[in-house]
């Protein structure tokens, strides 16, 4: 049974009974990869041919916009990006930075700035051409290259002269200031990156997507088209694209030209491009799929059997505030009424029922605070509790102060999912039962979606944050004033100077209660209104082994995955 026929059958599966209901310290010194394996451990050796066809089925929420290293933004984007592609590091079970293109850990000098990395011997793009360390520098200047326009080019400004580089004013400034660089080829197996200032989780960092090495013979090639489609993504990762059918699926092969291709089982991914998760069981109950999230009355279907799956994350979910856009949401008051006249509890118990809590502030729970501690436990909670009496006086206050009778029309985009239509259902729900405000609901695709939240093209939106290190200022960072992922146009300046501040503190006790204080005037503010943290359940097949799924950077980790 093709894909786009099993679709067929599942949607009229759906119709037909509704049967089943109704209906997102540092590194280890080794060099072989077998070293993650705990988690993959009952997988047969390297030597010993598989019994079962090698091949996975995967339910994926969401056609990735880009598989472009410098221009990625999404989670979709960088979990197909981690597989096609490699960083020096890659993270193992336990979150730990395990050599990948690197043959070894990096030798740190002794006021923890300068990283000095030699790469592995036998490391190639897919295409048999050798990956080398001005494959890194090149792939760093692009991404900090203002013509670039990339979100994340923020990673790297945490190298020596790499604020410099995004700030040049015009392309001659930008030639002039790569003199000064901090990540320098030093032949084409060592590699050098001075920092700033030390960064204790610079190492896993390192394993992230925005630190991959770029060819750029192949990406100049591409030009705009860069990460478009199958013909134009180029990696040195354990599998490569064979082909992406937008909207519909994508297929990665195994990559033989690997440096580790021997200790790679699977030899076929497919993604099928799933939205609901309704269809995505009926493919997963008819053998089309062998991993596939689930979401309100589908999580009974596994309750207590072999295939329920759990996934602790370190995400949140928040509807944001355009404040320019919509004027009316410069009001701080109309923010926090908004935010406070939403019952969390209900949302994540009753509608969403996919392992998710309500939130407590904007950092999730289970991040640590950088000092020893968790977060949650050290800030407490920050975020202002459900009061319907407090947000109606809060909103009349507001409205008052900006000398209107009541709130102008506006929307709240979120992507089409089902989660997503879900979620903006019981928000408009819960703003017309509890403050008698009638909003627009705006789904969208989610290619859509994250390009109007860019663009600041929105009134309000609903939007999820996940951890790119495990640490709160992945989540604070992003509020500064003109942050590239600053989408609500916020600005306070105590909250910029608490920031820059836990930056350059050294002190971990002094810098965790820095941060402690801004995500309270965060939640004080209310740019943001969080939702829940989340966590996503999963139905896996019991054939499926060492398959990884990390609470941040990626939504599952395959290179050690195989079919028993």
């Amino acid at each position: 049974m093709n894909f786009k026929k099993a679709l067929i059958t599942a949607f009229a599966f759906t119709l037909v009974g509704s049967l089943i209901g109704c209906g997102n310290d540092d590194d280890k010194n080794t060099e072989a990869s077998a070293a993650p394996t705990a988690a993959a451990s009952t997988a047969a050796s390297p030597s010993a041919a598989p019994a079962k066809p090698q091949e996975i089925r995967i339910n994926f929420t969401a056609d990735p916009p880009a598989l472009d290293v410098s221009k990625a933004t999404a989670n979709a984007s960088f979990t197909i990006l981690s597989h096609v592609h490699e960083g020096l590091y890659r993270l193992d079970k336990d979150l730990k930075a395990t050599p990948g293109l690197a043959k070894d850990k990096p030798v740190i000098s002794a006021d923890g700035l300068t990283y000095t990395i030699t790469l592995k011997d036998n490391v190639t793009w897919a295409d048999g051409t050798p990956v080398k360390a001005q494959d890194f520098v090149y792939s760093y200047l692009r991404t900090l290259n203002p013509e670039t326009k990339a979100q994340y080019s923020f990673f790297l400004e945490y190298i020596k002269g790499g604020k410099e580089l995004h700030s040049a004013a015009d392309p001659a400034a930008f030639e002039a200031a790569k003199a000064n660089f901090g990540a320098v080829a030093k032949d084409d197996k060592t590699l050098e990156i001075t920092l700033v200032q030390p960064k204790g989780f610079f190492t896993e960092l390192l394993a992230f997507a925005t630190f991959f090495p770029q060819n750029e013979t192949f990406v100049k090639a591409q030009g705009e088209k860069n990460g478009a489609d199958a013909a134009n993504v180029l990696g040195a990762g354990p599998f490569k694209l064979q082909s992406w059918d937008h909207e519909q699926k994508l297929v990665m092969v195994k990559n033989d030209k690997y440096w580790d291709a021997a200790n790679v089982k699977l030899e076929k991914v497919t993604l099928n491009i799933v939205k609901d998760a309704q269809t995505g069981v009926n493919l997963f109950e008819s053998n089309e799929a062998d991993l596939t999230d689930l979401t309100g009355d589908t999580v009974a279907l596994y309750t207590g059997k072999p295939e329920y799956t759990i996934k602790k994350e370190l995400t949140n979910a928040y509807i944001q505030f355009q404040t320019k856009k919509f004027p009316a949401f410069a009001n701080t008051k109309i923010r926090q009424a908004l935010g406070m006249a939403v019952d969390r509890k209900p949302l994540v118990e009753t509608i969403l029922k996919n392992g998710s809590f309500p939130s407590t502030g904007f950092v999730p729970g289970g991040t640590l605070d950088g000092n020893g501690g968790e977060f949650r436990k050290t800030a407490g909670d920050t975020q202002p509790a459900f009061d319907v009496a407090k947000a109606k006086t809060l909103l009349a206050e507001g409205l008052k102060e900006l000398g209107l009778d009541k709130l102008p029309k506006f929307s709240l985009m979120a992507d089409d999912t089902a989660n997503g239509k879900k979620t903006i259902e019981y928000v408009l729900a819960q703003w017309k039962q509890n403050l008698g405000i009638e909003v627009e609901s705006q789904p969208v695709p989610h290619e859509l979606r994250v390009d109007n939240q860019h663009k600041k093209n929105f009134d309000a939106l609903l939007a999820l944050w996940g951890a790119d290190y495990n640490d709160p200022m992945t989540f604070l960072d992003m509020w500064i004033t003109d942050g590239e992922f600053n989408d609500a146009s916020w600005s306070n300046a105590d909250y910029d100077k608490l920031i820059n501040e836990a930056n350059l503190e050294t002190d971990r006790a002094k810098r965790a209660q820095k941060l402690v204080e801004a995500e309270k005037i965060l939640m004080n503010e209310y740019p943001v209104s969080t939702l829940y943290f989340r966590n996503k359940i999963f139905a896996k097949r019991a054939n499926v082994d060492g398959l990884l799924l990390p609470p941040y950077g990626q939504e599952w980790e395959l290179k050690w995955a195989s079919i028993k």
